[in-house]
C-alpha cells in the first residue's frame, strides 16, 4: 500500500501582499492554510513550514525554515528534515503552498494516482492557463531527497531548481494561487456565499479577541471570563443548618437546651450526647452535632425532642465546602458575565477577575435619503432603525458608544476606517456597525473602502434572505466591521443571526446553545435559499413563521416573539432555530 506524507509551505515574505500573512486570508469561509490541510487530510503525516501557528492541532507538525523567508526550497528541505524524524517514511510526499483557496482533495488524489501509476519522479498540477504549479505536486520521496542533495545550498532557490526532467504535468481545477491582494479579493468574490452556520464558525474562530483586562465583575456585564474563576473561599464556609429544626447529638430522644442558633448570630455551645438546640436555616451548627432534624419531623414534649415514627432519616446539614472549596473552578473561561455569574462570584468571595469585554460598538447609518430628525425633504425617508439599534446591540451585551450618519460619497468611509475622522471609531471601539452601503450599487462604498484599508475579509456574502449582501471584516488593530443591509428588517434579521458569533469571537464567550423547535408551517415559507422571518409562538410549542415580510420597516415584528431561521426546502414540523428579540 502506497503511503503519503505532506509538506505545506505557510511562510515566505509575501512581498507582493504587503507582508500580509497569506495563509490566514479567508476565502470561502476558511483560511487558505485550512484549504491545504483539508486537501491533505488523508496523508499519514503533515508538516506545516512557517511561523508558529498555535491554532494547529498537535498531530500536525510545525517547523520553520532557517533563515525564515529563505525561499520555497529551503522550506521544503526543513519539512523533509521534520518528516525524517519519524520511523517508516512514506513512499510519496505532497508539497503544497498554502495560498490555494479552492484546492480540493480530488486534485491531490489524482496527482498521487498519476505518480504511482507512471513511475515518474513527481507530478505537478497545471492551472486553467496551462501554467505549471510546482507548489502543487506529489514527489517520490527518494527523488525529492536526491534533488535536495544535488543543490549546494537550498537558500533562495526557486522550485524549478528541484523539478526533475521526467515530471508529469496534470491539468487540474482549483489550483489558481493568490499572490497579490487583487487575486485574493477576486478569489473572495468568486467564492459562494457562506451558509449561516459556517459564517458563525468563521466569526467565532477567526476574529481577533480584544485585550484582557482586570475588572470588577459587577461592572463588567456583557464581558466574558478570560480565565477560569476559582473560589477564594469555601462554600459553605463552615457547617450550617440546611433547614429550620434541631441540631442534635446522639440518638433520639434529645433534651432541648435553651439556646437558639441563628444565621449570622453567635454559635451555640457544643452539644453533648442526647442534647438538642433549636437552630435556624443557615446557622453555624454547634460542635458535637451529628445531624439536623427539620421541624416537621419531630415532636416536642416537655422539653424533650422526639423523632416522629414515620419521619425519614436524613442529614439536613450543609457541610463546609459542599458546593466548592478554595481554588475550585466555579466558572469556566468564556462564561458570560451575567447576573448569575456576578452572584456566584460574590458567594466565592471574588469581586474582580480577568475579562474580555464588554464589546463597545459605534453605529454608522448611511444614505443621503436617511434623515434622523427634522422635517423630511423630497426623496428622504425617516431613520427608523438607528434609534433602536442600541437596544438591539444591548440585547447581545454590546455597549453603544455613538451613532453617526454618513453621506453617500466616494471616499466617505476612508476617514472612518482609518480612525482619522472625529466621528470615526476611537481606540476603545471594538465593533463598527454599518447599515447600508454593502451591495454593489453606485452608492455602496463600503467594500471599496475595506479594500483600501487592507481589511481582512471574514465574511464576503451570506447565503441568506434577507442579508445576502452582509460583509464582515477586521481592520488591522481593530475594530471589526459589520456591514448590514440597508433595509431595516434585513439589518435586524442579520444582526440577530450573526452578532452572537461576533461577540464570542471578540470576547472568547462560549457560543450559546441554539433554541430550536418545530416550525408548523415550514412548507409555506421555505424557498431555495434559507430565510429569516418573524415568528409567533404556537400554543402547543414551536412557531408559526410569517410567509411574507416587508423589509423596509419593522412593522412585521409587531406581535411577534422573535425570528426563525428557515432552511432551504423546509417542510412542516422541521426543527428550526429561534432568535429571540428584546421586547
Amino acid at each position: 500500500m502506497t503511503t503519503v506524507d505532506a509538506i505545506v509551505l505557510a511562510g515566505g515574505r509575501a512581498t507582493r501582499m504587503g507582508g500580509v500573512d497569506k495563509p490566514a486570508i479567508i476565502v470561502g469561509g476558511r483560511p487558505m492554510l485550512t484549504a491545504a490541510l483539508e486537501a491533505t487530510a488523508g496523508c499519514l503525516r503533515r508538516v506545516v513550514v512557517g511561523p508558529p501557528r498555535p491554532e494547529l492541532t498537535s498531530e500536525i507538525g510545525q517547523v520553520q525554515e532557517v533563515p525564515a523567508g529563505a525561499g520555497p526550497v529551503a522550506a521544503v528541505a526543513a519539512g523533509m528534515d521534520a518528516l525524517a524524524e519519524h520511523d517508516y517514511p512514506a513512499d510519496l510526499v505532497v508539497v503544497l503552498a498554502a495560498d490555494l483557496p479552492f484546492l480540493s482533495t480530488g486534485v491531490i488524489d489524482e496527482l498521487v494516482a498519476q505518480t504511482t501509476s507512471s513511475g515518474a519522479a513527481a507530478a505537478f498540477a497545471t492551472d486553467d492557463s496551462g501554467r505549471a504549479q510546482y507548489l502543487v505536486g506529489v514527489w517520490r520521496r527518494t527523488a525529492l531527497v536526491a534533488a535536495l542533495q544535488r543543490l549546494e545550498s537550498v537558500a533562495d532557490q526557486p522550485m524549478k531548481a528541484l523539478v526533475p526532467d521526467d515530471a508529469l504535468l496534470v491539468r487540474s481545477a482549483g489550483v489558481a494561487d493568490c499572490d497579490t491582494p487583487e487575486q485574493a479579493r477576486a478569489a473572495q468574490a468568486a467564492a459562494p456565499p457562506l451558509p449561516l452556520a459556517r459564517a458563525r464558525v468563521v466569526l467565532h474562530t477567526e476574529i481577533t479577541g480584544i485585550p484582557v483586562r482586570e475588572a470588577t465583575l459587577a461592572a463588567a456585564r456583557g464581558a466574558a471570563l478570560a480565565a477560569p474563576l476559582r473560589a477564594g473561599e469555601a462554600l459553605p464556609r463552615f457547617d450550617v443548618s440546611a433547614m429550620d429544626g434541631y441540631a442534635v447529638a446522639g440518638s433520639a430522644p434529645w433534651r432541648l437546651r435553651d439556646e437558639i442558633g441563628f444565621a449570622g448570630g453567635e454559635r451555640a455551645a457544643g452539644l453533648r450526647n442526647g442534647e438538642a438546640v433549636r437552630i435556624a436555616t443557615g446557622a453555624h451548627i454547634p460542635d458535637g452535632t451529628d445531624t439536623v432534624v427539620r421541624d416537621e419531623y419531630v415532636r416536642l414534649d416537655n422539653g424533650v425532642v422526639h423523632r416522629l415514627p414515620d419521619a425519614p432519616v436524613r442529614d439536613d446539614v450543609r457541610r463546609r465546602g459542599e458546593d466548592w472549596l478554595p481554588g475550585d473552578v466555579v466558572a469556566a473561561a468564556g462564561t458570560p458575565v451575567s447576573s448569575a455569574l456576578i452572584s456566584v462570584a460574590a458567594s466565592a468571595e471574588i469581586t474582580a477577575h480577568q475579562v474580555r469585554g464588554p464589546v463597545r460598538a459605534r453605529i454608522v447609518m448611511t444614505g443621503d435619503e436617511i434623515r434622523a430628525d427634522g422635517p423630511l425633504r423630497s426623496g428622504q425617508t425617516r431613520d427608523s432603525l438607528g434609534p433602536v439599534l442600541p437596544d438591539l446591540l444591548s440585547w447581545h451585551g454590546i455597549e453603544t458608544t455613538g451613532r453617526i450618519h454618513l453621506r453617500d460619497t466616494a471616499h466617505g468611509f476612508d476617514d472612518i476606517l482609518s480612525g482619522s475622522s472625529r466621528t470615526g471609531p476611537v481606540d476603545t471601539d471594538d465593533l463598527l456597525v454599518v447599515v447600508g452601503a454593502t451591495g454593489g450599487g453606485a452608492a455602496d462604498q463600503l467594500r471599496g473602502a475595506l479594500d483600501r484599508a487592507q481589511a481582512r475579509i471574514l465574511l464576503h456574502r451570506l447565503w441568506m434572505r434577507p442579508g445576502g449582501s452582509t460583509v464582515v471584516a477586521e481592520l488591522s488593530g481593530g475594530p471589526v466591521v459589520l456591514g448590514l443591509p440597508g433595509n431595516p428588517f434585513a439589518a435586524v434579521a442579520t444582526l440577530s443571526a450573526l452578532t452572537p458569533a461576533i461577540v464570542s469571537g471578540l470576547t472568547g464567550r462560549r457560543p450559546a446553545r441554539p433554541l430550536c423547535g418545530p416550525l408548523h408551517n415550514g412548507a409555506a415559507i421555505a424557498g431555495p435559499v434559507p430565510r429569516i422571518v418573524p415568528a409567533r409562538a404556537a400554543e402547543d410549542g414551536g412557531w408559526f413563521g410569517d410567509p411574507n415580510i416587508r423589509t423596509a420597516h419593522l412593522a412585521g415584528l409587531l406581535g411577534r416573539e422573535g425570528l426563525v431561521v428557515v432552511p432551504a426546502g423546509a417542510t412542516d414540523g422541521d426543527q428550526v432555530e429561534f432568535l429571540a428579540l428584546p421586547g
